[in-house]
């Protein structure tokens, strides 16, 4: 099956019920540039029980965040991943709603894969095409517009940094030579050619043993540009480089609040449902749904936080569907809306207006469900009451209002 399309296999990344990204359309004039994202390799160094392409990474596989770089490049005509045998499931998870040509198998070395993936490009009209490491995440449109422009005038380009720590060679443990850093540069991907240059260098260079696609270039006598790359565009090669792309991705994270109200008037009834808690009560609280209005507050302020409206827009009072329904499903709604925009609620905050139930004696269990609904942990969730002294609505005991609050750090490297 090496070099052919998986498309026998599955619908890859086309599920249009998961907000796929705009469909781009092909060039009439057969001048397309095409991303080959090479994630075919099982990345032994990297060790754990997933290829370091599929590793978690801030709540989104690697191989996703590499693949939305380029998707949402507007120079870049469709993205095509090489992948494993084995991985065809991690592929599916990873590229779920995304718009994507159908993936390839690669073969037994990344030159194998490169190949197969520029022989799948053939009749695809591609005249320019970006070579990237699928453990790339942080690859940004600067570094890609750099590739793009430097293809104008030359048949290959790639993104680099000047070397500027100073190089020794060592043998047997001890320095044996300093070594000049003139003139050495650190490359990176993604690598851009010309696509019949690179294809006909792979062809005539097959099965020699060459560290990166540039080199084909340069055993072919062709010269490369170097076009400024970046820090931030490292591979992820062991533990430690993930746990620096973790660390890179809360540095980057912007912190966001949002706040809910909700206050529900007593009706007759024998309990109330507070933060997801049956509490037994001489009245019930009245309303469309459980009128759990602790939860209907929380999820007010998650969806606040991220800018996704407020309860009624997501779940109408006019609905059928929603009456009488547990309001654990709306708040888990917001926080799976929260995780979908790449972010996690740090903490949230819940005061209880009302001079009766006593908050008090069922806290410990209402903040147990805030937390189990939400994911996070229970020291993550605070729940308070108050009264008003008698005063307004709350101290007549007409009813229970409600105050949250909700602080999410969402990550902005995608």
């Amino acid at each position: 099956m090496q070099g052919v399309s998986l498309n026998s296999l599955g619908n890859f990344g086309q599920d249009d019920s998961l907000a796929p990204m705009t469909r781009k359309q092909p060039l009439e004039n057969a001048q397309r540039t095409i991303a080959l994202i090479v994630a075919a390799g099982r990345g032994r160094r990297f060790g754990g029980a997933l290829p370091k392409q599929y590793a978690p990474l801030g709540g989104k596989m690697v191989l996703r965040r590499t693949v939305q770089a380029f998707l949402s490049h507007p120079h870049i005509d469709a993205v095509r991943v090489v992948i494993h045998a084995d991985d065809a499931d991690l592929y599916q998870s990873a590229t779920v709603g995304l718009n994507l040509l159908d993936p390839v198998l690669g073969g037994a070395t990344r030159q194998d894969s490169v190949r197969f993936g520029l022989e799948s490009l053939k009749d695809m009209g591609c005249a320019r095409v970006l070579i990237h490491d699928a453990a790339r995440p942080f690859v940004d449109a600067a570094v890609i517009d750099g590739v793009l422009s430097a293809l104008d005038d030359h048949l290959g380009a790639l993104p680099a940094l000047a070397v500027a720590d100073t190089l020794k060679r060592a043998q047997n443990g001890e320095v044996s030579d300093t070594v000049s850093r003139e003139a050495l540069w650190r490359a990176q991907t993604p690598q851009g050619f010309s696509f019949s240059a690179i294809l006909d260098a792979h062809h005539r260079f097959q099965g020699e043993e060459l560290t990166d696609d540039a080199q084909l270039f340069e055993r072919a006598g062709l010269k490369v540009a170097i076009t400024p790359g970046h820090e931030d565009n490292f591979k992820i090669t062991t533990e430690e480089d993930l746990m620096r792309a973790e660390r890179l991705l809360y540095s980057a994270a912007e912190i966001r609040t949002g706040s809910g109200f909700d206050a529900h008037r007593f009706e007759a009834g024998d309990h109330v449902t507070l933060c997801g808690v049956k509490i037994p009560f001489s009245q019930g609280l009245k309303g469309h749904s459980d009128a759990d209005v602790a939860l209907h507050a929380l999820t007010d302020a998650l969806l606040g936080a991220i800018g996704q409206g407020d309860i009624g827009q997501h779940f109408p009072p006019s609905d059928a569907q929603w009456k009488g329904a547990s309001s654990d499903r709306f708040l888990a709604h917001a926080a799976n809306l929260v995780r979908a925009q790449g972010g996690t609620v740090v903490n949230v905050d819940v005061t209880l207006i009302c001079e009766a139930p006593r908050v008090s004696p069922h806290r410990d269990a209402m903040r147990a469900r805030i937390a189990e609904i939400l994911g996070i942990a229970v020291e993550r969730v605070s729940v308070k009451g108050t009264t008003t002294e008698g005063m307004g609505f709350t101290g007549r005991g007409e009813g229970i209002a409600t105050q949250a609050l909700a602080t999410v750090r969402v990550t902005r490297l995608d």
